[in-house]
């Protein structure tokens, strides 16, 4: 999984530059490692804009201007709340395009409406407003849960700049 990531993410460092696109994150459940796995590429720093590492609701609605009524209603794990994240990523930096990720990564936490492995993924930017739902094995590893997040947001950014 670490060797996909990396090479996902050398792919992106590598691609975006010639279409000019710029990205930024904005991570609950991953706690910043799809930021963290573009930046671990040499030369980053020419797509990768900023990440926000919003693991609270306090921090969603300060960084990324996350209703407070979106999260009353839907909670933090949901479709809403994903594309409220990436849309916000997106307004807050200089990138041209964003993805966000909420979810439940276990071990525990998870609830029948809202299992462990349940993770929305949202992009955003110019004529891109996407949320996926995602759900992974809830016997999986904390660890396992999380890279395959990171995969599938890397896989996503690709994806969506037209490299798929």
């Amino acid at each position: 999984m670490k060797a996909d990531c990396r090479r996902l993410a050398e792919r992106i460092v590598s691609d975006f530059p010639a279409l000019g696109t710029v990205v930024a994150t904005a991570e609950s459940c991953t706690g910043g490692l799809i930021a963290a796995a573009i930046t671990d590429v040499g030369g980053s720093s020419a797509v990768f804009d900023r990440g926000f590492v919003t693991y609270s609701n306090q921090a969603k609605q300060d960084m990324l201007g996350v209703k407070p009524a979106t999260l009353a209603s839907f909670g933090a794990v949901s479709a809403e709340v994903a594309a409220e994240m990436a849309l916000g990523a997106w307004k807050h930096s200089d990138a041209d395009l964003t993805v966000a990720v909420t979810g439940v990564a276990g071990p525990g936490g998870g609830s029948p409406d809202k299992p462990v492995g349940l993770v929305w993924m949202g992009l955003s930017g110019p004529g891109v407003s996407d949320v996926v739902e995602l759900r992974w094995d809830p016997s999986w590893s904390r660890d396992a849960i999380r890279a395959a997040t990171v995969r599938a947001a890397l896989e996503a950014l690709i994806a969506r700049a037209g490299l798929a």
